[in-house]
């Protein structure tokens, strides 16, 4: 009986960079859509391998999964899988790490930057006005970079990208990772803070790189934020429940935080609901030029986009075919594997 992959709500039409990967003799399910009830049971049922972007797969979704030897996240999260669910039913959940690292570090130093330097915010006043626009002040944050601290939050593969970069403008790195093995910050010349109190406190610019787990969940909260550095700059491309945005709003209310830059949010789409896309959306003189939201896209690039797709398929084709498991994360769960 030939492989069979579901790609339940691929972003792309045609599934033809996977069929590259996998050749002929594979079928590829790309129903599209954006729940796991919209799909046919069967498809679900009698697929081998699942890659998924979006469509949670919880305990009640895995019970339909009667073939599926391995779920490949389509991204670097994995927090919509149920890994412990997963292992018990073993299959094996994967992601892909390494697609759009540079992108999102780019992306982390693109939001420093546009506070440090003004494009956005002069190109609008500009825009508005030529005459009355013709003027610095209209970057409320404008700050020289060079000797700030730039402060990251998990240092892996792509907090370490962002690090490098930002030390490329002459800025100091210190950094919180307490998965991190010691010694590790030698490597690099960073500064390592024991507490992440203690790297809030110290850094002029905090940026966000940590997955979103129990222990990350509303991270930065109102007490984080009271332990940061005064005027310090905030900025997240990780996940969007890690930051509680109610609080970030105080922050910059209170002007603890003189800026708030998220390519993510708790809750997406962004809607008004949301205290602070509420604030940005009314853009009042207080709140102008000090929040950049962005539509969690610090992924994108069309070469990104290629290369996720690509490894996201060989990742699930590897494994089915000859039992090459890369990237899982749900190890210590895999009680079994099917045959």
């Amino acid at each position: 009986m030939p492989l069979t992959l579901l790609f339940p709500d691929s972003r792309a039409t045609q599934l033809d960079l996977e069929r590259e990967v996998v050749g002929p003799d594979v079928a590829l399910l790309n129903p599209r859509q954006n729940s796991f009830a919209a799909i046919d049971k069967e498809a679900w049922e009698n697929a081998d391998g699942i890659v998924v972007s979006r469509i949670p797969i919880d305990k009640a979704a895995i019970e339909h999964l009667k073939r599926a030897r391995i779920v490949v996240r389509n991204g670097v999260g994995f927090d919509i899988v149920d890994l412990e669910a997963c292992g018990d039913a073993g299959i094996a959940v994967c992601n892909v790490p390494d697609y759009g690292t540079t992108e999102v570090a780019d992306s982390a130093i693109a939001m420093m930057l546009a506070f440090a330097r003004g494009p956005g915010i002069y190109d609008a006043a500009l825009r508005a006005d030529l005459k009355t626009g013709w003027s610095h002040v209209h970057n409320v944050t404008a700050r020289r970079l060079r000797g700030a601290t730039f402060g990251v939050i998990g240092l892996g593969r792509i907090g370490t990208a962002s690090a490098l970069r930002a030390r490329a403008f002459g800025m100091q790195i210190a950094f919180y990772d307490p998965l991190l093995p010691n010694g590790a910050e030698l490597s690099f010349g960073f500064t390592r803070a024991r507490t992440l109190h203690e790297l809030l406190g110290q850094a002029d610019v905090v940026s966000i790189h940590s997955p979103l787990t129990t222990e990350t969940r509303g991270l930065i909260n109102a007490a984080a934020i009271a332990a940061m550095k005064p005027g310090a700059w905030l900025i997240c491309n990780a996940r969007g429940p890690i930051c509680d945005t109610a609080a970030l709003l105080e922050g910059l209310r209170s002007g603890k935080l003189a800026a708030v830059g998220l390519d993510v949010l708790p809750k997406e789409p962004a809607t008004p609901d949301d205290p602070l896309v509420a604030a940005w959306q009314a853009n009042e003189p207080w709140i102008r030029g000090r929040v950049l939201l962005n539509p969690h896209a610090g992924f994108y690039s069309p070469d990104a986009f290629v290369d996720l797709r690509r490894k996201a398929v060989q990742t699930a084709y590897d494994y089915l075919r000859d039992g090459r498991l890369a990237n899982c994360v749900n190890a210590e769960y895999l009680k079994h594997r099917r045959a």
